[in-house]
């Protein structure tokens, strides 16, 4: 099955369910795999786990697929948001593309006093994150949340989640040091705008019990570089926290 395309789908999936691809799923594996009727593909939804499936026939511009034999049963998966400073749009197409290969569950973008840009294109965001799922094979596709200002999300958050400020300022302690000793628990990465963050936000920030500076080492980082170093960090030390796969 390692050959065969592997597809996030809508549709509940079971022993022999059947459902038509989208448009554009059934041009790719038409047109771009030159797959028919018969031709086996995988397919996951997010909550039915991972399935083998096939192509049940096809016609001109549809086709029509169905999953067989579930190959992996829905597993629980890190509970780790992503929040991060809206940037210029390769750089966010490439934030959420890593987020997603690095297991984020939820992308929170926001709306800072230097951020340069308010538009996210959802849709487009969205596919970004499914083709990246069906690329790195996790069993679900994150949650992307329209842009919203940084004090609006400061104001709305969960204080049992904690939430890791990537700090450029050098004041906050290293990554490695502060994950190793904290808790098991619900927790995000925020990652500042080109340029950090302002002052007021700085200091709001402190002002939270649940909020703290973590610092990525000597080098100043692009936002999407910033990402990617702390998600591998996180993963790679505190791995383990998970999120239920109900």
């Amino acid at each position: 099955m390692k050959d065969a395309p592997r597809l996030y789908v809508e549709a509940s999936l079971s022993g022999g369910a059947q459902f038509d691809a989208t448009p554009e799923q059934a041009h790719y594996l038409s047109n771009v795999m030159r797959l028919t009727a018969g031709s086996e593909i995988t397919l996951f939804n997010g909550h039915d786990g991972e399935w083998r499936g096939e192509i049940a026939e096809t016609g001109k511009k549809r086709a029509t697929l169905r999953s067989t034999d579930l190959l992996r049963p829905q597993a629980a998966e890190p509970d780790l948001w992503l929040v991060f400073a809206l940037v210029k749009r390769s750089a966010v197409d490439l934030i959420v593309e890593k987020a997603t290969e690095l297991g984020v569950s939820k992308l929170l973008p926001v709306i800072t006093e230097r951020t340069n840009a308010s538009r996210t294109g959802e849709e487009r965001l969205r596919a970004i994150a499914v083709e990246a799922a069906e690329q790195c094979e996790r069993l679900s596709v994150p949650e992307i949340l329209p842009a919203q200002s940084f004090n609006k999300l400061l104001t709305s958050w969960e204080p049992t989640r904690i939430l890791y400020s990537m700090d450029e300022t050098g004041a906050g302690r290293p990554i490695a040091e502060v994950l190793a000793g904290a808790a098991p628990g619900p927790a995000a990465l925020l990652i500042g705008p080109e340029g950090g963050f302002a002052k007021s936000e700085l200091d709001a920030l402190d002002r939270l019990a649940f909020a703290t500076r973590v610092g990525l080492g000597p080098r100043v980082l692009r936002a999407e570089t910033a990402v990617i170093a702390a998600l591998a960090c996180f993963q790679a030390i505190r791995g383990d926290w998970r999120q239920s796969s109900s």
